[in-house]
């Protein structure tokens, strides 16, 4: 795999879509995963918001193994009372 070209959330197919320059592409099925991590609604709702917004480090996370400790920690766009 070459250089990252694009990433995004395919909403018609539910997966967040990696393309490389060199014609690579990787889908990553996020139902699977959210099936797999979450365990309540609550942490399906922080993966689905991370998947809208943020693909790039949902892929990250995912592809690192790094999903649990972000569902488990503080999310970034929580509101505070």
């Amino acid at each position: 795999m070459k250089r990252l070209i694009k990433c995004e959330f395919n909403i018609d197919t539910a997966c967040v879509e990696l393309r490389f320059s060199d014609g690579c592409r990787i889908d990553i099925d996020t139902v699977g995963v959210e099936n797999e991590i979450a365990d309540n609604m609550y942490q399906r709702g922080e993966l689905d918001w991370l998947i809208y917004n943020k693909p790039l480090e949902y892929a990250q996370l995912v592809l690192g193994g790094d999903l649990e400790g972000y569902i488990q920690g503080t999310a970034e766009h929580r509101l505070i009372d």
